[in-house]
């Protein structure tokens, strides 16, 4: 049976950078009855360790959401460079969770406390027909055509510090709902709609109650002026759509002193885009027979 942390035993704070497909946790924060991300990493700290530790992330990610580069630290004991616990901790882990990096941090360094800004990548797929390869990474629209420069322009009254309760979810023992939003963003590539939102924390639920509202601000069903009016005056009760998790990621998490180099953290999630090099025609269509058989 696995103790609690030897208190004589000295220690060092270990980061780690994580990246995780959403898909099959129910979120970020250990849970007794789900599998969930911080669960499965302490897990494996413990049976290198011997022991049980805690798990300190930078946000709690919802069920099914993905994230490039979450950030997260424990108190580490033993023999085991900092640098070493990635690779360590690796061999533990199942295939949908990967630390990229491990570094030693000052004890006064949190995870949480110490970031600067959060940002999150929506992605939303506009193809009238479905796609495999994208469904476990954005959001099928095909319900109607999405006007990417009414989506921007929704956003920008957004950047500064505002009161965001319209976009809080019930269940939240946060007592407030100010956030400064510190960047919002939208841009399209063929069918792919990627909406990007940097701020110093976010609300529970935040994000996909947004993009939801966003939607159909660009559909035409709200105009800019209604939405903008909706989130002002903190009309929650008129906020009913919320976007599907598996098209959120978060994208990364900054901080003033951070260990790792940028490759590592600051934008690894490769995004989906259009093609540029499609043919308008088959040209092998021209001199191939095909009523041929290849092996005949």
């Amino acid at each position: 049976m696995l103790e609690s942390q030897p208190v004589t035993e000295p220690t060092h704070r270990v980061a780690l950078v994580i990246q995780y497909l959403g898909t099959h946790f129910h979120g970020w924060q250990r849970q007794k009855q789900h599998r969930t991300v911080q669960a499965e990493i302490e897990t494996a700290i413990a049976q290198v360790q011997g022991f049980h530790v805690t798990l300190h992330g930078a946000g709690r990610t919802d069920a099914g959401v993905h994230a490039a580069a979450q950030v997260a630290h424990f108190e580490a004991t033993g023999f085991i460079p900092p640098h070493k616990w990635a690779s360590v901790l690796n061999s533990y882990l199942p295939q949908d969770i990967l630390i990229r990096a491990a570094a030693s941090v000052d004890h006064h360094w949190h995870a949480r406390f110490s970031a600067a800004y959060r940002r999150y990548r929506y992605t939303i797929y506009t193809e009238a027909r479905p796609n495999l390869f994208v469904r476990p990474f954005s959001w099928h629209y095909y319900y109607a055509p999405l006007d990417e420069c009414l989506i921007q322009a929704a956003l920008a009254p957004l950047i500064g510090k505002h009161h965001l309760a319209a976009f809080h979810r019930a269940g939240s023992k946060r007592q407030h709902s100010w956030v400064e939003v510190q960047a919002a963003e939208c841009h399209r590539s063929g069918p792919f709609i990627h909406i990007e939102i940097q701020a110093n924390g976010f609300l529970y639920g935040m994000v996909r109650l947004l993009v939801g509202m966003l939607a159909q601000v660009g559909s035409g069903k709200l105009t800019l002026a209604s939405f903008t009016e909706l989130w002002k005056t903190q009309q929650r009760e008129q906020v009913k759509h919320a976007a599907p998790p598996q098209g959120l990621c978060l994208l990364r998490v900054g901080y003033p002193d951070f260990p790792f180099p940028p490759e590592i953290w600051y934008e690894t999630q490769p995004k989906l885009v259009f093609p540029t090099n499609i043919p308008l025609e088959y040209p092998l269509a021209d001199h191939l027979d095909l009523n041929s058989h290849p092996l005949s």
